[in-house]
């Protein structure tokens, strides 16, 4: 297998209102809309595998049930205030914080949102990772 992630698919309860959310609360330009998918253009994937329990530790949430999925969606930025300001646009129009920002105990940046589905994002800011 090539070294690649080539899609990664939110299952959502509501696909207007999640097209809604990605496209004029995050930001997002959708590629193409079609009846039943949506799809964005992310640019560059990065796929990092963690300890379900610790990823869940991290995140503040339960690792059994409705509250953890075992999968977070990373998006690392630029500055500190930049988590701040991303972790307060995912918790408009549906999403909510789940984590705010703070000091992580590997030096960086962090906090977490879900969006409407409760599918949880971090957006992150790390001194030692390549910067966009």
């Amino acid at each position: 297998m090539e070294p690649r992630v080539s899609f990664i698919t939110l299952g959502v309860t509501d696909l207007a209102r999640s097209l809604v959310y990605y496209r004029d609360i995050l930001g997002l330009k959708p590629r193409t809309v079609l009846e039943n998918v949506v799809f964005f253009e992310m640019g560059v994937t990065w796929l990092a595998l963690y300890p379900h329990e610790l990823l869940a530790e991290d995140a503040g949430v339960p690792s059994a049930g409705g509250g953890f999925r075992g999968v977070t969606l990373a998006h690392n930025v630029r500055s500190p205030e930049e988590v701040d300001q991303l972790l307060a646009i995912g918790a408009q129009g549906g999403g909510r914080l789940v984590k705010a920002g703070h000091t992580a105990f590997w030096g960086g940046y962090t906090g977490y949102f879900a969006d409407p589905d409760g599918h949880l994002w971090e957006v992150a800011w790390n001194p030692d990772f390549p910067h966009l």
